[in-house]
């Protein structure tokens, strides 16, 4: 592509497309501050005395990396703005490409020839939660020892090799003198030069198979009609750029995240009550707790289902569906055979739209049970019956989600068709010579992006023109 078509380059104007670009800016945010975050943290588990300026914590025993993430908080200055700013950026960053994803999912945009950015964006986001806990992991008070140790726990539920994993990780027993010095080079140069290696291919595919969009006037499989890269989408992107900027360091100013002084340094013999990890690792927790406590001794070996199923097997299956989707629905539906570079409306694919919503109820349903704790003593709801109820809601609710996301979508559709044929309402009504009486329409000249346009005729005298019915979607 020579420079001049590629400055010409057109982008779609729809808010949606700039998800992407919200996750792009995100970790901007996260390399910038994480990298002055670097010149202060020392990534040490050899105990010292606590002599800083949070007095409480005063002749307290913690490890080196506690002692430094403490003085970056109340000794350095700006240090605790650039602590929360990080953490911000990162649980915004994992949220822009969840959401992303679900977009791309719900309009169809993985089909063919992006099946492949697909399955990088699906990396991405696994990458950045493995990032997004590593560096949650690195003060090493303790809550995050807490999460640790599950982490631990996680790894010894391996058949045969757990044991030797879980050695490899904390260099001996947990917590060990070697797991932050280890997780540390992991969070700061191995997962980041990933995730960028992984980015910037995935921009490059971006730029080579052009973007998708709405059906619309003018818009084909052939062409993209929208904002050419310079100078206006250039000015609105760097536009966004500042206001994630902005609104990151508002949010570090004025709502605290994890106030690790008030957890205290990490204690193999404490776990901190109504402790929660963050967001994007919440389904993990509460699948952990939701599976009742079963094992099974096979030659010698203890098989801890209650662990393997839940924290192991799950998310391996929830991400295996994830990569392989595109290639299965195409198949199905016989798209495969050619591109696809026009959106679908997510009520024209009811099927795909009623799985999308039923696996967001499943992944919500593990969620509330990550805090079923603290919904019970909110509500003053015994634990075990709380548990009892996300276990059926887990089986039922997403079946009932895709049903009535079915449903709906079906219904949505219908109606559109019968407003287009018969034109908007204007709340008069006509007696005609006979006696009858009629309504005035109107025609459709309110479209919402991809909806579909046909011309009308006769509309205005309550004579609505009849079109045959479009083909329906090979999933409906």
């Amino acid at each position: 592509m020579e420079g001049g078509s590629l400055l010409r380059k057109a982008f779609p104007e729809h808010w949606s497309f700039l998800l992407g670009e919200l996750a792009l800016y995100s970790l901007l945010v996260l390399l910038l501050t994480g990298v002055w975050l670097t010149l202060f943290f020392k990534p040490d588990m050899h105990e010292v005395v606590y002599a800083g300026s949070y007095v409480p914590l005063t002749g307290v025993r913690m490890s080196e990396a506690y002692d430094s993430t403490l003085r970056i908080s109340f000794d350095v200055r700006g240090g605790l703005l650039m602590r929360q700013t990080h953490h911000w950026a990162a649980l915004v960053f994992i949220a822009a490409i969840g959401v992303h994803m679900l977009r791309v999912f719900f309009t169809g945009a993985f089909r063919r020839p992006r099946e492949l950015n697909w399955a990088i964006g699906v990396t991405l986001f696994v990458l950045s939660i493995a990032e997004g806990f590593a560096g949650y992991s690195l003060p090493d008070d303790l809550l995050s020892g807490t999460g640790l140790r599950i982490a631990q726990g996680i790894m010894l539920s391996l058949p045969v090799v757990g044991t030797y994993v879980a050695f490899f990780a904390f260099g001996g027993q947990p917590p060990g003198h070697d797991i932050i010095t280890r997780l540390y080079p992991v969070h700061i140069l191995l997962v980041p030069g990933l995730l960028i290696a992984l980015l910037t291919v995935h921009l490059i595919l971006v730029f080579h198979l052009k973007h998708t969009q709405w059906r619309g006037p003018g818009r084909s499989n052939r062409n993209v009609v929208g904002k050419p890269l310079f100078p206006q989408f250039a000015a609105s992107s760097m536009g966004l750029s500042l206001t994630v900027a902005g609104v990151l360091v508002l949010l570090a100013g004025i709502a605290q995240i994890n106030p690790i002084w008030n957890y205290g340094p990490y204690r193999s013999d404490q776990a901190s009550t109504a402790s929660q990890p963050d967001w994007y690792v919440g389904f993990l927790e509460g699948s952990l707790r939701m599976v009742p406590p079963w094992e099974t001794n096979i030659a010698g070996h203890t098989v801890m289902w209650n662990v393997l199923l839940p924290a192991v097997v799950l998310p391996a299956l929830l991400f295996a569906v994830l990569y392989v989707y595109p290639f299965v629905e195409q198949r199905l539906t016989g798209e495969w055979q050619r591109e696809r570079h026009l959106c679908d409306r997510p009520r024209e694919r009811p099927v795909r739209t009623g799985l999308g919503v039923a696996g967001t109820v499943f992944y919500g349903v593990l969620l509330l049970e990550g805090g079923n704790d603290v919904i019970a003593a909110s509500f003053r709801i015994s634990v075990d019956a709380i548990t009892w109820v996300l276990r059926v809601a887990l089986i039922v609710a997403p079946v009932a989600a895709f049903l009535v996301t079915r449903w709906l979508c079906r219904a949505l559709t219908e109606a559109e068709r019968e407003r287009l044929a018969e034109g908007v309402p204007t709340g008069e009504i006509r007696q005609s010579v006979s006696g009858g009486y009629d309504g005035g329409h109107e025609p459709v000249e309110d479209f919402r992006p991809g909806a579909p346009r046909r011309p009308l005729t006769g509309a205005r005298t309550g004579t609505p023109s009849r079109t045959p019915r479009e083909p329906e979607s090979p999933d409906r």
